[in-house]
């Protein structure tokens, strides 16, 4: 996932990834981009003094920091509590959440660390991935500080995140102010109801990565016979991340929120068309015939149903 909480740290990366089955295939890669980014210099700025550098660091701390903690995740399936584990080690991302609650589960993500989801508008903008993503996010979210927050017994503090529309969801982050490490998220519906809260518990000494990272880490997207007419505005095909497997999905974020597309060829038993709950993501299913082929077609995301319906509908197979 490209959610900016996919980017800022791996606990949250890999619960989300719990949901999306097809998306549980760790992979060994290599990072042998140019070092850019240098960890001490992040660590070395001055406290921010707007939203967008909050933000900014933000996205960037996830990639330079190795932590250990425990959290808790409360949302419709109920009550989990979760071991992380982050860790860099010669520019390459192990992201490990195990659950503690009932069966053992481990996930496990690794991926270059500096790759950040791509919105800038043109590839000689001149803006770093951080600024860009910074600017996105603010173009479609009116964005509020509150900067006297406490979570885990650390001083944070609080960005909101209002929608400009009614096409998604309300955000709210506490971010670390030693670090920049995200503490806790709290999602919400249109009328302002909580639908999710990831909040760590306790942070066990983040230790800055005294190496590098590779900034703006190029990557391709991915070639489909296929694509979505219509999407929320602000709403950006997302590139195959790279040194991850080659698959049948396409990615679309706005910077807060991600959209996973799948098509397939049915050949086996489907799930049933219509709205599928998953926690606090949602599926919407279409099956489609096209010539002598049926498809199922299917949008997970964390937004309101009807819009991963009008996705969804909006899938076309090219001739």
């Amino acid at each position: 996932m490209v959610t900016a909480r996919c980017a800022l740290w791996g606990g949250r990366l890999a619960l989300t990834l719990s949901l999306l089955s097809a998306s549980l295939h760790s992979s060994f890669v290599t990072a042998d981009t140019p070092t850019v980014l240098s960890c001490a210099e992040v660590a070395e700025q001055q406290t921010p003094a707007t939203t967008q550098a909050w933000l900014e660091l933000a996205l960037v701390a996830g990639h330079c920091y190795d932590f250990q903690a425990r959290a808790v995740a409360i949302d419709a399936l109920g009550v989990r509590t979760l071991a992380l584990s982050h860790r860099i080690r010669d520019g390459v991302r192990q992201q490990v959440v195990q659950h503690l609650d009932g069966p053992s589960v481990s996930i496990e993500r690794r991926s270059i660390a500096g790759y950040m989801a791509r919105f800038t508008p043109e590839v000689n903008s001149g803006l770093k991935a951080s600024e860009a993503w910074a600017q996105h996010v603010a173009s479609y979210y009116d964005i509020s500080l509150q900067e006297d927050a406490r979570v885990a017994g650390r001083d944070a503090v609080q960005l909101r995140f209002s929608p400009r529309d009614q096409q998604r969801y309300y955000h709210a982050w506490w971010v670390d102010k030693e670090t920049g490490l995200l503490l806790k998220h709290v999602m919400s519906d249109r009328q302002e109801r909580v639908l999710e809260t990831f909040q760590i518990t306790q942070l066990h000494s983040p230790k800055l990565y005294d190496g590098g990272v590779a900034d703006d880490v190029s990557a391709e997207q991915a070639d489909h016979s296929w694509h979505a007419e219509w999407l929320p505005e602000g709403f950006v095909a997302q590139p195959q991340d790279p040194g991850q497997p080659v698959s049948n999905q396409r990615v679309y974020s706005d910077g807060l929120a991600a959209v996973s597309l799948f098509v397939n060829p049915i050949e086996q038993s489907v799930l049933k068309e219509g709205i599928h709950p998953l926690g606090v993501s949602t599926a919407a299913v279409a099956l489609v015939s096209e010539g002598d082929q049926r498809w199922q077609w299917i949008a997970i995301g964390e937004l309101p149903s009807d819009m991963l319906q009008r996705i969804v509908q909006s899938v076309r197979i090219e001739p």
